[in-house]
């Protein structure tokens, strides 16, 4: 087991891991900005080291600094979190040469996951349910428009390094491809470097459903289940639960089963997430994030397995004792993200904490760095924290979150926690009837439209 570990990010999710070492006997060192000298895990941390000036690239992205501060402390680790560096394939050669531990994928993995094709390719040779679209990035305006009346309209352009739902437009016809290529392109090239694009055919009214997954790299790996995150903003996920309100037993067994042996196949070490769009019954992958999402905690409430705990054993050498038997589904669970923005016109709000109160009782969790006073800073983002309940039965765990969204008190910024306690009691919600683009219809045209914020 590693003795002691670099937490290579900040916020809530710094803290989320630091609290995972701590129950397991090892040392922590955070690293930070100067922006963030005062946040929680800093001080919580048995060592901290300043590395850089609050821009990204000077201090949580400048891997010689990150580097360094291995060296000085002695750190065999290092944890990167969601974000930042987590996965990015050099960083974690880099400190393979430096003989630091990376807590992640191998790097080859890394790569091909972060290349939309060759992502699609490789779960396509794995028996992975894929999006009909082309079989690589698009060269030519041409090739784009053989391949959509192929597939047929409407089609999705995406970044072939993108994410974020950057770099993606929709053609809803042959007349609107051309300009759809165009600026995604310019978006794509702006945003990652790379301005290889693909095509997809575009799902009209499809739930995001992901897929987590855990292996040891010896080829024994598991799944733990789906959670739902179709209720979006742009591409962001804003709420996530688990089970999926849609997905029947016979279904989670299925595309568990499917992902959980293509991970086998790959030799995959540590956590991932296989994310798909939903529709009519079938799965179609988008992608695979190869690092710990930001809504973990929702798988962790209904298995009650550590994510991060059996992330840090794999990947100090243990192979996984858990088996598919091990993992059980009990109850539900939703996660709201807690933003420090306006509540309708997700405008961010940066600034002083005047008052914090997180909620409490059973079922309850919130991660999260905030703390009276505490000052969330315009260079990062704007996540305050996550409100993550758990029930019996989706009812109880709705009625529990509509209690605990009342209690939460976060005063001096603006938050998104008024959008919430508006979603917790709109029908369609209760019910489980939404869709990816349902949110945004929602706060632009439907009821919500005026009344959040």
């Amino acid at each position: 087991m590693f003795k002691k570990i670099l937490i290579a990010n900040r916020g809530e999710i710094a803290l989320r891991i630091l609290r995972a070492c701590k129950e397991l006997g090892i040392a922590t060192v955070a690293v930070h900005s100067t922006a963030d000298a005062d946040a929680m895990h800093v001080r919580l941390a048995d060592e901290s080291v300043c590395i850089g000036p609050p821009p990204a690239r000077e201090s949580y992205l400048n891997i010689p600094s990150l580097l360094a501060a291995c060296e000085i402390t002695g750190a065999d680790a290092v944890h990167p979190g969601y974000g930042f560096l987590a996965e990015n394939a050099r960083f974690a050669e880099i400190l393979a040469d430096h003989n630091i531990h990376f807590i992640g994928p191998k790097a080859e993995h890394i790569r091909i996951m972060g290349d939309k094709i060759e992502a699609k390719k490789t779960a396509q040779s794995l028996g992975i349910p894929v999006v009909p679209g082309s079989d690589g990035g698009i060269t030519s305006d041409d090739e784009a428009h053989r391949v959509a009346e192929e597939i047929g309209f409407p089609v999705l352009v995406k970044a072939a390094a993108g994410g974020g739902g950057r770099g993606m437009k929709v053609a809803m016809t042959r007349e609107d491809l051309s300009h759809a290529l165009s600026t995604a392109r310019t978006e794509a090239l702006a945003a990652f470097g790379d301005d290889a694009v693909y095509l997809e055919k575009y799902l009209s009214t499809p739930r995001h459903i992901e897929v987590q997954v855990l292996g040891d790299g010896r080829g024994h790996a598991i799944h733990l289940g789906e959670r739902d995150c179709s209720l979006q903003r742009r591409h962001q996920k804003v709420w996530e639960e688990a089970p999926s309100p849609v997905i029947t037993p016979e279904q989670r067994t299925q595309i568990g089963e499917t992902c959980a042996k293509a991970m086998q196949d790959l030799q995959y070490l540590g956590v991932g997430t296989i994310e798909f769009l939903y529709e009519n019954g079938r799965f179609y992958f988008i992608e695979m994030n190869t690092r710990i999402q930001v809504e973990h905690p929702v798988t962790e409430m209904v298995t009650g397995i550590d994510l991060i705990n059996e992330q840090i054993r794999v990947a100090a050498g243990e192979a996984l004792t858990l088996q598919q038997s091990d993992v059980v589904i009990e109850g539900h669970a939703i996660e709201c993200r807690v933003n420090a923005e306006h509540p309708a016109t997700f405008r961010p709000s940066p600034g002083r904490i005047t008052h914090y109160h997180v909620p409490g009782g059973l079922g309850i969790r919130v991660d999260s760095n905030a703390y009276q006073g505490y000052v969330i800073p315009p260079t990062y983002d704007s996540l305050v924290g996550k409100l993550i309940v758990h029930g019996k039965t989706r009812d109880e765990c709705l009625r529990r979150l509509r209690r605990a969204l009342d209690e939460f008190v976060v005063d001096g910024i603006d938050t998104t926690l008024p959008l919430f306690r508006t979603l917790v009691r709109t029908r369609d919600i209760a019910e489980g009837r939404y869709d990816i683009h349902w949110l945004e219809h929602f706060l632009n045209e439907g009821e919500g439209k005026g009344k959040v914020g």
